[in-house]
């Protein structure tokens, strides 16, 4: 039985796949995919002999025997996710869900909206004396968040902080980090990083929510707050003249 490949198609853009996930895609006899969030051009990319089967009206009781039933027919079955399949992409249940049927499963990785967004502003999220640490997380909504991951308990960090699936409460979102973080700290906003009808600013915090209102942000909308995000002059050691190390040994 071939393996069905569970495939991460990044933010939006083609070519921004990784070079396994095209492979797999190409060479589908079936694409399953989340045609709600991913762009038409990354589905194009299968054979057009390929079943195309959209899963956005689906339950997971309706995805999963598609799976199952397609793999076990010989057939060579991708399925396709937004972003990355490890991050709130249901990944750990579909997994389940497959090996209980003795179905094999690859997953291959796809670029995040944070990172795409990163690189779109040319920032580094992680500078020296600034900030060394990333969190990826969300407003609690309807799934809710472990008591101990609640936006005030990470805000307290000041860290570099990406939130997901969070614009319909940005409101209290903005609100539970502005006790932590200050007026000024940027924000990035990120609508459809990738896409041709990208949208992208930074703001203060204090307008994270008046801007996402502005412009009318419900879904496909990621939050950077980080004040690396800031002017900074700060170097690491690791290209620094003064830092030894294997490969840079005192002379």
């Amino acid at each position: 039985m071939i393996p069905i490949s569970i495939i991460g198609a990044g933010p939006g853009a083609p070519d921004l796949l990784t070079l396994r996930a095209v492979d797999r895609i190409k060479k589908a006899d079936v694409l399953i995919w989340t045609d709600s969030l991913i762009s038409p051009q990354i589905a194009d990319l299968a054979p057009k002999s390929s079943e195309k089967i959209k899963t956005s009206s689906l339950t997971l009781e309706e995805i999963l025997p598609l799976m199952v039933e397609k793999s076990k027919n010989g057939k060579k079955v991708v399925r396709l996710h937004d972003g990355d399949p490890c991050l709130y992409g249901a990944l750990s249940e579909q997994i389940r869900g497959l090996n209980k049927e003795g179905v094999e499963v690859e997953v291959i990785p796809g670029i995040s909206a944070y990172q795409a967004t990163a690189a779109t502003l040319k920032a580094e999220l992680t500078i020296p004396g600034v900030v060394q640490t990333i969190i990826l997380s969300r407003a609690g909504g309807k799934t809710g968040v472990p008591e101990l991951e609640k936006l005030e308990n990470l805000a307290s960090l000041k860290v570099s902080l990406c939130l997901y699936l969070s614009a319909r409460h940005v409101e209290d979102v903005e609100q539970s980090l502005l006790k932590f973080y200050s007026d000024e700290t940027p924000v990035a906003i990120g609508y459809r990083v990738s896409w041709k009808d990208q949208w992208l600013k930074v703001v203060p915090l204090n307008q994270m929510a008046k801007t996402s209102k502005e412009k009318g942000l419900i879904r496909t909308t990621v939050y950077i707050v980080s004040p690396a995000l800031a002017e900074s002059n700060t170097r690491s050691k690791l290209y620094s003249p003064e830092h030894k190390h294997l490969f840079r040994p005192k002379g």
